[in-house]
């Protein structure tokens, strides 16, 4: 079957749902497809379902410190009031029936299957063919990178989306990466009585951050009891049908737990995207484009396929997108700041305002900055600059 509209969007996470409800607004026929839930990532396994983990934990720490700081209290985890929200409030039981009708409000056409670029203004849906007058913007993700590691494949190891669904933490667990994911998860697991050992391959934590961040998120999860094991490989790994035990590349410890987190960082599949057809390079990391998420004539993209790797990212290059596709004016892409701590997000908003209006770091001392809050520590840190 051939089918012709304005824009083909492959891949309704919230960046794509976003770039399709958006143009289908403003009145161009738009397609969205879509293989898995609509939402993609972020709501089911990702941003929303682990903040809510996050914050359990955050509670059951907080509540440690009581007998410190205030008077007496006893708390027990219950991970089952956990995963219930998760459950209920967050993905439906993770069943997308209720997002997939926010699009189709708005006027997208939803089509069911996974889309594969076929040639300019050209996407395929198995057998079905779509040709798109004004363009395609690709927003389809990224996958988990599992490892090369000897005895891996063929045992029931997990991946964030398993950590995320599970209904009770393991008694123990090896968390083979020390990226954003590894991190998180280690830490909320430990929280809730978890034995969990991080391995991470790199000599730091959150390797691709400031290393004063990857020092702090290793001492923050000292403190929770969890082991640290940095500049190490696995080189084997078995299970015996209960245990995984981690042979590590430099001859020394082999870690055992009940489970085990592959946490190794994500990639784009441009191979299964078909980005051949358009004239880019399957062996790219990502695809690249320019300050208005334009790659080539007719074709956009947005989040992860450009190593976005956050909703706010992606949902930042999708208004670009909607901006530029019905030739509106539109923001150059602007970089931003990184914090580590318990409100580390909300002292953000003033560094994105001062990076995006071009802000000289030298004047931004010079603000007053609240007392007694949070935000007050970016001052801190740009005084030490000086």
């Amino acid at each position: 079957m051939n089918q012709r509209t304005d824009v083909v969007v492959p891949g309704l996470g919230l960046g794509g749902e976003y770039v399709a409800g958006a143009l289908a607004e403003a009145g161009l026929d738009v397609v969205g497809v879509e293989a898995g839930p609509v939402g993609g990532m972020c709501p089911y396994w990702a941003c929303v379902s682990s903040k809510m983990m996050v914050r359990a934990g955050c509670l059951l720490a907080e509540a440690g410190s009581v007998p410190v700081l205030a008077g007496g209290a006893a708390v027990t985890a219950d991970s089952a009031k956990v995963s219930g929200r998760i459950r209920d409030e967050a993905t439906d039981n993770w069943d997308d029936r209720v997002a997939a009708d926010r699009p189709a409000a708005e006027g997208v056409m939803l089509v069911r299957g996974t889309g594969r670029l076929a040639g300019p203004h050209r996407v395929t849906v198995g057998d079905s063919t779509i040709d798109a007058r004004r363009g395609v913007v690709p927003a389809t993700g990224t996958q988990p990178r599992i490892p090369p590691v000897p005895g891996l494949m063929g045992t029931p190891y997990w991946t964030d989306r398993d950590a995320m669904a599970t209904g009770k933490p393991p008694t123990s667990m090896i968390v083979s990466g020390g990226g954003a994911v590894g991190v998180e998860v280690a830490q909320v697991f430990a929280r809730s009585r978890c034995v969990v050992t991080v391995t991470e391959g790199q000599d730091r934590l959150l390797a691709r951050e400031e290393p004063e961040v990857g020092d702090l998120a290793e001492q923050a999860l000292r403190t929770d009891g969890v082991r640290v094991l940095t500049g190490v490989r696995a080189g084997q790994i078995a299970h015996d049908g209960t245990t995984f035990t981690v042979r590590l590349g430099d001859g020394g410890e082999t870690p055992h737990a009940e489970r085990l987190l592959a946490a190794t960082g994500r990639h784009a599949d441009l191979s299964a995207l078909g980005v051949e057809t358009v004239g880019l390079h399957l062996t790219a990391a990502e695809v690249l484009a320019d300050g208005r998420v334009r790659v080539t004539e007719g074709l956009w993209a947005i989040g992860d396929l450009r190593r976005g790797a956050f909703t706010h990212v992606s949902m930042y290059q999708a208004e670009m997108a909607v901006r530029n596709i019905p030739v509106q004016s539109g923001p150059e892409a602007e970089v931003g700041a990184t914090s580590a701590g318990p409100s580390g997000g909300e002292a953000l908003y003033g560094l994105n305002v001062a990076a995006h209006a071009e802000v000289p770091v030298d004047r931004l001392p010079d603000m007053i900055y609240t007392y007694p809050t949070f935000r007050r520590t970016v001052g801190a840190a740009l005084g030490a600059l000086r």
